[in-house]
């Protein structure tokens, strides 16, 4: 498989403009992993640093998860792996956790984000709240998923030079 990378129209309205730099870079992170053994996928960076491509995604379907059902639905699905105990869980994996269950649990959140925010106008205020009380309309849950995954491919740029050399934008 690989992933194909698109970048929105030059031109585009705003909401298409920003459904394609989401959805690029979704498609980047896994762009980033494509191609590596599961060992690879859980490969710290640098000590101390826990962080690794599988946690990166692990932690994306956690931020999918809070940002469009949480935050704008006001919907309480729990979390996919951290907890009270490990707010880090996402990050700390056992040996009976794999890349294809993390995989494709981050894809499903990803289908379900699309689904949840299809037909609602950038203007729409969530249903949920933050922990301080407040609300975000869409075009701001957007924005902060796009700088989210931005910040987060940065890092997956980085891990993947350190798994196996390989480089590019």
């Amino acid at each position: 498989m690989t992933t194909e990378r698109h970048e929105p129209a030059l031109t585009a309205d705003e909401r298409s403009m920003l459904d394609g730099w989401l959805d690029y870079h979704r498609q980047t992170l896994a762009w980033k992993c494509e191609g590596l053994t599961e060992a690879q996928l859980r490969t710290a960076s640098v000590e101390p640093s826990e962080l690794s491509l599988m946690g990166l995604v692990r932690h994306m379907a956690e931020v999918e998860r809070y940002w469009f059902h949480e935050i704008l639905l006001g919907e309480d699905l729990g979390v996919l792996y951290s907890s009270e105990q490990d707010r880090d869980g996402d990050f700390h994996f056992s040996d009976s956790d794999t890349w294809q269950e993390a995989h494709t649990t981050w894809q499903a959140e990803i289908e379900r984000a699309r689904g949840n925010a299809a037909g609602l106008d950038l203007d729409t205020l969530s249903q949920g709240k933050s922990r301080s009380g407040e609300r975000f309309n869409l075009r701001w849950i957007y924005t902060h998923m796009i700088e989210e995954y931005a910040r987060h491919n940065g890092h997956a740029d980085l891990l993947r030079e350190r798994v196996d050399g390989s480089t590019g934008d």
